[in-house]
C-alpha cells in the first residue's frame, strides 16, 4: 500500500498531542478527523487506525525504532515510519515492508535493521505486548498464569457492542433497521447487538432517536445483576455519564425512581441529555459535594449500584493510551477511594435491600479483595450472595467484576 505524506504527518501530529500534550487519544482523533473535510473514508480509517495502533504498541514501536523517549518531531516521524515497516508482520502475519518513500523525514531508517530489532523485542513479554514494567509485574502478581492470556487479549481491537433501549424498541426491530447482515445477537446478553462493521453510529437516526446506546456486552451484565423489580427505588451512586442509569430505567420500565449521583456536574448534565433522548422519565440527578449528601439518603434505596472509580485495566483495548498514563501510586489512591465508597455509600440501602459493587478492572485488589475486606468489617449487617467476572480472553467482553450483596 502506498504511503501518503499528508496522512503520516497527521498521524505524527496526533501522537504528539497524545504523548507530549497529554491529551486523550479518542478526543485527539475525533478532532483531527474533523479538521480536514478533504480526507475520504479510506484516509480517515488510515489515520485513526495508525494512531490507535501505534499508541497500543507504543513500547514495542519505540524499542524497534531505538527511540528511548519521544520528544522531538523527528522522533515521532521515525516511530510512525517504523510502524509502517512492522505493521504487516505484527498485525497480519505477512512479511515486513521492505522499503519506505524517499522523504527527508525518513532518512536513515533501514527496514532490515528494523526487522532484527522487532524479532529481538518479540522475545520479551513486556516489550512484545507493550506494557510498562510495573503493570506487567502487578498483572502477573495478581493474576498469575492468566495474565499472559488476558494481556494479549487486551491488545486486540475492541468490537462495537450496542445495548438496545427496550423503552423504545427491541432487538429484532433494531436489527431489521440496521440490517441483519451487519448485526449479530450476543449469547447470554439479551439486549446486546454486535456490529460486524464499524460505523459512525452517533450519526444514525436510530441513535438520535434513542433506540440504542453504545455499551460493551460485559458492562450490560452489571445492571441485571442488581435484580431490580418494577416500582423500586434505585440509586446509581457513581453514575458518570449514566450508561448504567439508562439501562436501569429500561429494566424498570420507567417505573419506580432512579437517583443518579456523581461528583462531576458535567457528567450528570450529559446524563440528563441522554435520558431525554432515551425517553427516560423516572430519573433525577444529584451532585455529590460531600459525604453528608450520601448520609441524608440513609436507608432509602431498595437497590444500590456502586460502579466505582477504578484503574480501567479491564477496558484497555478501548483506551490503549491509559496504560501509558496510569501510574502505580494511582492504584493505591483509587483502592482507598473504592474502600471509602463501599464504607460510606452502602448505608443508603434499606434493610433487606441489595447492592452491587462493580469495577472495570481485571485486578482482584480493586474487586474481589475490596468486597472481602468490606464483609470482614460488616459481615454482621451484610450477606454475600454471588459474584461474576467477565474476561476479555475468555468471553470477548471487556474485563468487568460485579458482586451482589444483601443488607440483612
Amino acid at each position: 500500500m502506498k504511503l501518503h505524506k499528508g496522512l503520516i504527518a497527521a498521524t505524527v501530529e496526533a501522537l504528539q498531542d497524545i504523548f507530549i500534550r497529554n491529551r486523550q487519544a479518542d478526543r485527539v482523533v475525533e478532532q483531527l478527523l474533523k479538521s480536514n473535510k478533504k480526507w475520504g473514508a479510506r484516509d480517515r480509517a488510515f489515520i485513526a487506525g495508525n494512531v490507535y495502533e501505534i499508541v497500543r504498541w507504543w513500547r514495542l514501536v519505540k524499542y524497534v525504532a531505538g527511540v528511548e523517549k519521544a520528544i522531538e518531531n523527528e522522533d515521532f516521524w521515525r516511530l510512525a515510519a517504523v510502524w509502517q515497516i512492522i505493521r504487516p508482520v505484527h498485525l497480519e502475519g505477512n512479511d515486513v515492508r521492505d522499503s519506505l518513500p524517499e522523504w527527508p523525514e525518513l532518512e536513515g531508517i533501514d527496514p532490515q535493521t528494523v526487522r532484527q530489532r522487532y524479532e529481538e523485542g518479540a522475545r520479551t513479554r513486556k516489550i512484545a505486548q507493550s506494557v510498562p514494567d510495573w503493570l506487567d509485574e502487578i498483572g502477573e502478581a495478581e493474576l498469575g498464569r492468566q495474565w499472559a492470556d488476558e494481556l494479549a487479549a487486551l491488545n486486540n481491537t475492541a468490537p462495537l457492542f450496542l445495548r438496545v433501549n427496550s423503552l423504545k424498541t427491541n432487538v429484532h426491530a433494531l436489527r431489521e433497521e440496521l440490517g441483519y447482515e451487519l448485526t449479530e445477537t450476543v449469547a447470554g446478553v439479551p439486549e446486546a447487538i454486535i456490529l460486524k462493521k464499524r460505523l459512525n453510529v452517533s450519526g444514525l437516526e436510530s441513535f438520535k432517536n434513542g433506540l440504542f446506546e453504545v455499551q460493551d456486552a460485559g458492562s450490560q451484565l452489571i445492571v441485571p445483576y442488581l435484580d431490580v423489580q418494577p416500582g423500586m427505588s434505585v440509586i446509581d451512586a457513581c453514575a458518570g455519564a449514566g450508561g448504567k442509569s439508562l439501562h436501569l430505567a429500561a429494566l424498570l420500565g420507567n417505573t419506580g425512581s432512579i437517583v443518579a449521583m456523581d461528583i462531576e456536574h458535567h457528567k450528570l448534565q450529559e446524563l440528563e441529555r441522554r435520558a431525554v433522548r432515551n425517553g427516560v422519565t423516572n430519573l433525577r440527578t444529584m451532585l455529590i459535594t460531600s459525604d453528608k449528601i450520601v448520609e441524608k439518603l440513609s436507608e432509602t434505596a431498595d437497590r444500590l449500584l456502586l460502579d466505582v472509580p477504578c484503574s480501567g485495566l479491564g477496558v484497555l483495548r478501548r483506551n490503549p493510551d491509559s496504560k501509558w498514563k496510569l501510574k502505580p501510586d494511582f492504584l493505591d489512591k483509587i483502592r482507598n477511594v473504592q474502600a471509602h465508597i463501599l464504607e460510606k455509600y452502602s448505608g443508603m440501602v434499606k434493610k433487606g435491600g441489595k447492592m452491587v459493587y462493580a469495577t472495570c478492572s481485571i485486578l482482584p485488589s480493586e474487586s474481589e479483595d475490596q468486597v472481602r475486606k468490606f464483609l470482614l468489617r460488616h459481615g454482621a449487617q451484610w450477606h454475600f450472595i454471588s459474584e461474576h467476572r467477565t474476561s476479555v480472553a475468555r468471553d470477548g467482553f471487556d474485563g468487568f467484576y460485579m458482586a451482589l450483596l444483601e443488607r440483612k
